[in-house]
This record gives structure tokens, C-alpha cells and sequence, in this order.
């Protein structure tokens, strides 16, 4: 899975929306200021955000933008996916077999469609088992489901 910029910061606002105050939330203002990101790169990841049903919007003066279910049942996975993220994707293949894209010359027999398959296969089984509310606790918390999954993963 290919994580870039956008998909760092939905993450990280999703982060920021869930330890803010349940009630009013946080402004599109207040988010850039707290990520560093302009105005209106903050309102475009919030819109993928609220449209992939992750956030919503509360009215008024003091309104913001709030976790629209509990950060329980948002897994990473599916967070990244609707962020538009994805390492293999098997169409790509597809498209350079068919000769559609001609940048790849081992579409016939390519040795690393396989690895690329693996690859994804083990993170999507990873970010699978995190939630939101996984990460919003201190990375220190000697407890946390982050650190069991670690110590799973290199045991």
C-alpha cells in the first residue's frame, strides 16, 4: 500500500476530530492550524472524509466536524482505501498486458506481481486489525493493541 501525503493527513485529522470535543468538534480553521496544511487542502481531505461516511458536520456557530460512528469501528484499512490508497492494484497489470499503458515490458511474466500481491495481502491483514481508537492512545502505553500487533508481528 503506496501511503502519500493525502492519506497521512486523513489519518491525522480523523485523529485530531476524535480527541476533540464530541459536541462541537473542529473547524476546517482549526485543523490546518493544527496540521499545518492549508484551508483548502484541509477542506478537501474532510470532504473525502465526510463522504466516505467518517465524519460529519455539525451546524451553528460553534459547530465543526465530529467522527460520525465510534473511532472503534473505523479500521485503518478501510480509512486508507477510502483515502485512495492501494500497493497493488490487479487492474494496473491488466492494463499493461492488455498494452493499454506501455511503461511496463514484463507484463507477460512479471516475477513481481507476486511479491506485490503478498505485500498487500500481509499489510491489508495488518491495518485490518487497527482501529482509530487503536492509535489514539500514547504510542508509550506499554498495553496498547499497536504494541501487541508489533510484538505478533517480529515474534
Amino acid at each position: 500500500m503506496r501511503i502519500n501525503k493525502q492519506d497521512e493527513y486523513g489519518l491525522r485529522i480523523l485523529l485530531r476530530i476524535a480527541r476533540a470535543d464530541e459536541v462541537q468538534g473542529l473547524t476546517i480553521v482549526q485543523l490546518s492550524a493544527l496540521e499545518q496544511m492549508s484551508k483548502p487542502y484541509a477542506g478537501k481531505i474532510t470532504r473525502i472524509l465526510r463522504i466516505a461516511g467518517y465524519i460529519r458536520s455539525t451546524r451553528g456557530q460553534k459547530g465543526g466536524y465530529v467522527l460520525a460512528r465510534p473511532a472503534e469501528t473505523m479500521f485503518i484499512k478501510d480509512v486508507l482505501i477510502a483515502m485512495g490508497s492501494d500497493l497493488y492494484a490487479p487492474e494496473y497489470c491488466e492494463e499493461h498486458r492488455r498494452g493499454d499503458i506501455k511503461l511496463c515490458t514484463r507484463s507477460v511474466d512479471c516475477s513481481m506481481r507476486s511479491l506485490w500481491k503478498i505485500l498487500q495481502i500481509s499489510l491489508d491483514d495488518v491495518l485490518d486489525r487497527i482501529t482509530l481508537a487503536d492509535l489514539i492512545g500514547s504510542e508509550e502505553e506499554g498495553e496498547s493493541p499497536l504494541n501487541q500487533i508489533f510484538a505478533h508481528l517480529v515474534a
